[in-house]
């Protein structure tokens, strides 16, 4: 999985933001995977996510729980979102207790899942690295744009709507919290971290009054 291995920001800035998602084996274990999906969620749900979402369904700024577990499919990827890497650790226990039969895919700084894993009992199977993007860079937006913009990685988060968000943030006609659900809800997947937007949003507002 590459969708969530894209996110800017300096390593301080990575440090409130952690994924956590369970994924089947098309045409091996996904049938019938549904509602191992279903438990997955109600175990996040417990760890109190920034964010939760079904790829197939959509995520909680758009829909509430209950439709959103209900939704889930055998063919679903369903994600949660963390800000703390203890709690990180606590949910990847209980996965393993939990033994869903699942892959399951966490992304963050490396040394900070590696050290949820050891404290989880696990070992990374497969490390995947972003190499971040390459070519005629000059056209793209502020790098404050592009760290709320990554936080999306299928792109659903516009540059457009992050500089509307922000503009109006400066003026004081929107506060950053709600800037930040009105961007989550358009991430289908759930893997837009609102809490680290908000942050981002709050200092490039400052930046640009």
């Amino acid at each position: 999985m590459t969708h969530s291995l894209h996110r800017q920001g300096p390593r301080d800035g990575l440090k409130d933001d952690y994924i956590i998602f369970a994924i089947s084996a098309q045409g091996i274990n996904s049938q019938g995977s549904a509602e191992s999906f279903r438990a997955f969620a109600r175990i996040v749900e417990k760890h109190e996510p920034v964010n939760m979402g079904d790829m197939r369904t959509g995520n909680i700024f758009a829909l509430p729980m209950q439709d959103l577990v209900q939704g889930t499919q055998d063919n679903s990827i369903f994600h949660a979102v963390f800000t703390e890497a203890n709690t990180v650790a606590r949910v990847l226990r209980e996965l393993n207790e939990a033994d869903l039969g699942m892959s399951i895919v966490v992304s963050g700084l490396f040394e900070e899942i590696g050290t949820c894993c050891r404290q989880s009992d696990l070992k990374e199977h497969t490390v995947e690295y972003s190499l971040g993007v390459w070519g005629q860079t000059d056209g793209l937006p502020d790098p404050a744009v592009q760290e709320i913009s990554t936080m999306c990685g299928h792109g659903m988060v516009s540059f457009t709507l992050i500089q509307h968000c922000t503009e109006q943030v400066s003026r004081g006609k929107l506060d950053t919290k709600e800037a930040a659900r009105i961007m989550a809800r358009q991430c289908q997947c759930g893997i837009f971290n609102p809490v680290r937007g908000a942050r981002i949003l709050s200092e490039y507002a400052d930046e640009i009054t």
